[in-house]
């Protein structure tokens, strides 16, 4: 059995997707919405997979020995790892964006469990009504080599959705981290799409990506600002990010994941990041408000 904890935008796709395919899936959520989804079952609206709908069954805690995609936010962690150690799963995915998760998640899950911390590449949404909305052509899982074999891995890929793996958990978390960090940071400061949000103030863009590159250099993963700005400029210039579209909400959002922590590694490693010190505190200062 698959154990998908967290059905928002990203978990719910992967979840319709393997219960699609028939792979026996089993969706983990609060109260609420394991009782809607039950009810309701899931909805997908997706660009490369098309629109279907599929029923599949919920539960409110993690089935014990079973093999989970952990699909939460990053500040929903701390709410469902205790209960996840407890259930004593047999492999545990995550797909968490940041990397301050990865000892956490090793420090409480592991003899018991395989675990790896790898990635997702995905624009998906869950809307007021339930439906996934899956924006981007493309859905790309990326895992630290030695899981090619992992039940998780190989159900995803019977789903359809498009895998590898690659490199330690370390690269595959910042591989991520260096372009949604920035991508993430700039929309949610300038609440514009991503292609306005790159060139409303050029010299504050080009000189956060300088500062991720060098924290990303600095974690063992050689980065340049160009690098950055060339995979930013490749994606959809009408591209949102969840942390500006959570911090429109008012709810909570991932910017401890996706800033402040950056700002913590900094400091462990003597390097200056003004600009990203000044994009964070502007966007606290802003939600805090």
């Amino acid at each position: 059995m698959i154990s998908v904890v967290g059905p928002g935008g990203v978990g719910g796709l992967l979840a319709g997707l393997l219960a699609r395919a028939g792979i026996e899936t089993t969706v983990v959520a609060r109260e609420t919405t394991a009782r809607r989804i039950a009810a309701e079952g899931l909805t997908i609206d997706s660009a490369p997979f098309g629109r279907f709908h599929v029923d599949v069954p919920t539960a409110t805690t993690v089935p014990a020995g079973s093999a989970v995609v952990l699909a939460v936010k990053a500040y929903g962690l701390a709410d469902v790892l205790p209960a996840l150690a407890a259930a004593r799963p047999s492999e545990v995915l995550s797909i968490l964006n940041g990397v301050g998760h990865a000892g956490l998640l090793h420090a409480a899950l592991e003899p018991d469990a395989l675990v790896a911390c790898g990635a997702i590449q995905v624009e998906a949404e869950r809307l007021a009504d339930g439906t996934i909305a899956h924006r981007s052509p493309f859905c790309l899982v990326t895992a630290p080599e030695g899981t090619e074999q992992w039940r998780v891995l190989r159900s995803l890929t019977a789903a359809g959705v498009s895998t590898r793996t690659r490199g330690t958990e370390e690269e595959v978390l910042w591989g991520k981290l260096r372009f949604l960090a920035p991508l993430a940071l700039l929309t949610t400061i300038k609440d514009r799409p991503l292609g306005p949000a790159l060139d409303h103030d050029p010299a504050l863009t080009t000189a956060l990506l300088d500062d991720v590159a060098a924290l990303a250099t600095a974690a063992g993963l050689p980065t340049t600002s160009g690098l950055l700005a060339e995979q930013l400029r490749g994606f959809d210039p009408a591209m949102q990010s969840s942390l500006q579209v959570d911090a429109r909400r008012g709810g909570p959002t991932e910017l401890d994941a996706l800033g402040t922590h950056l700002l913590e590694l900094a400091a462990r490693h003597g390097l200056a990041t003004p600009a990203l010190a000044r994009v964070v505190d502007t966007i606290g200062a802003r939600l805090g408000a």
